[in-house]
């Protein structure tokens, strides 16, 4: 079936006009109706944000998303545009959308006076309809709203006080809609002032003009709690316009975490050989690392630690294994427990510390954390009835033929840049290792099977079983005892 491509023809149609919120409110209850998730690609919010959000989209509200950074606020912003409808009329050539039977422009009416039916007819795509604003302290009521435009009014030599040397701003031009702000406190206060008659009367003025434009608009923010006392604040009348503020919030389980990053990592190489295997067990640990960070004392909690960490985390983890495997001509590509502590780089830069931080100093916090998201990993599997945050020390009897190899005066020594058969040769050297790893860790991938060994290691070491040392770029486990008196004897050597 042809759309109408004139007034005349729209109105033949049957076409019914409605508002841009009675138009999300119907496809949100079609789309509840038949059991489809609204917000494709939004994990761990379905029993928490997206109700909240549903309710506003049903009641017809604008609303504020408040929450930390790396929530996901932006992209739940921008999946709002799929409760558009996939197409809608506007007058052809319109700055502002306007709705053939109702125009609000005066280039609209002017075209519709002259034309009549014949009106030309335009059909906008959904993803035309929405549009974003980063608020930043640069930003003005022109961008917003609009202004007179000097050089329009001089080329076509009309008077400023005719409408048609308006130039509309972002707003505007999002008539008929989804207009975001991201990032509302740190838009100035005199500039949110100008958000007042838009949120109430759903109508703007643009420099003193004596005519009224009505909006049928959506609107919605973002904001970070952390902004307000930082930068900026939302002014009280603004606040008090907004319908809805929705708090969101970082994944709850280790499972949603996964499923995230499992959902934006880029972790489908090509191009450089055999692909990266990744553990299952060690996405975990990566995703603990974020969990460790975020209720750690040396990390600021007031600025939060966003999932892009763990997403970072995780492509560096294997972009580690890929360089190591394309220098060493190795043919099986894992990664290893030493990749995660070789790629810091992740993490230092997804964390804001507190004094006390500062002074352990942000590689050693982050070595830290990634060595906490391991002893966590590692006690929940074999402590039973395991409760984080309690400092005492456990006994492993299961894994006590490993701490005797070491008692006996062995060591390992491990790096990042290893050969994928010396790295193998060199964990099977440890006594008992390979079989323990292969009752508890039920490894069934023979890739999996030497990052296994590893992590028991690595566990034994977080426990304090267990002495780690850094030697250059080489990481050397050996026995506790040993360790301190080689220490004691350096001591007494000076």
């Amino acid at each position: 079936m042809e759309r109408p491509c004139t007034l005349g023809e729209l109105k033949e149609s049957g076409y019914h006009v409605i508002s841009v919120k009675e138009e999300m409110r119907r496809n949100l209850i079609a789309k509840l109706r038949a059991g489809e998730f609204p917000f494709p690609g939004i994990i761990g919010y379905d029993e928490t944000v997206v109700p909240q959000i549903q309710n506003a989209i049903l009641a017809q509200h604008d609303f504020l998303l408040l929450g930390l950074r790396g929530q996901a606020k932006t992209r739940i912003v921008r999946a709002l545009v799929n409760l558009l409808d996939d197409e809608i009329p506007v007058v052809a050539g319109s700055p502002i959308n306007d709705n053939p039977f109702h125009p609000i422009s005066k280039m609209a009416r002017t075209l519709i006076m002259e034309l009549g039916d014949a009106t030309p007819i335009e059909w906008i795509p959904r993803d035309r309809r929405y549009h974003e604003k980063l608020a930043t302290p640069d930003v003005t009521v022109a961008d917003l709203i609009g202004d007179v435009d000097p050089i329009k009014a001089m080329s076509k030599k009309l008077d400023f006080s005719d409408e048609e040397v308006i130039h509309y701003g972002i707003i505007p031009r999002s008539n008929r809609g989804i207009f975001a702000i991201n990032e509302l406190p740190d838009l100035q206060p005199r500039i949110q002032v100008g958000l007042l008659n838009i949120m109430e009367e759903k109508d703007i003025q643009i420099r003193g003009f004596p005519i009224r434009i009505p909006l049928d608009l959506c609107i919605v923010y973002t904001a970070n709690p952390e902004d307000y006392t930082n930068r900026g604040n939302i002014i009280t009348p603004l606040k008090d316009r907004i319908d809805a503020q929705i708090i969101t919030h970082y994944p709850e389980t280790i499972d949603d975490a996964i499923s995230i990053t499992r959902q934006e990592a880029w972790t489908d190489r090509s191009g450089a050989g055999e692909p990266v295997h990744v553990p299952d067990f060690f996405r975990e640990l990566i995703e603990r690392t974020a969990f460790e960070a975020r209720k750690s004392e040396y990390v600021d909690r007031n600025s939060g630690v966003s999932a892009r960490m763990p997403i970072t985390f995780l492509e560096t983890v294997i972009s580690t294994a890929e360089r190591r495997a394309l220098i060493n001509g190795d043919k099986t590509v894992s990664a290893r427990i030493v990749d995660l502590f070789g790629s810091i780089s992740a993490v230092t830069g997804k964390v804001e510390l507190v004094y006390k931080g500062e002074q352990e100093g942000i590689s050693n916090v982050a070595q830290y954390l990634i060595g906490q998201a391991i002893k966590d990993a590692f006690n929940r599997r074999y402590i039973p009835n395991y409760k984080p945050g309690r400092e005492q020390k456990f006994a492993f009897p299961k894994f006590q033929p490993i701490v005797n190899w070491f008692e006996t005066g062995h060591t390992l020594d491990i790096s990042d840049e290893m050969p994928h058969s010396e790295y193998v040769a060199a964990l099977r050297a440890v006594d008992g290792l390979e079989a323990i790893t292969q009752r508890e860790m039920h490894v069934n991938e023979p890739n999996d099977l030497a990052a296994a060994m590893e992590f028991i290691v690595e566990g034994l070491h977080q426990n304090f079983l267990i002495t780690k040392m850094q030697v250059g770029k080489k990481v050397v486990y050996t026995d506790t005892v040993s360790h301190m008196m080689d220490q004691l004897d350096e001591d007494d050597g000076r």
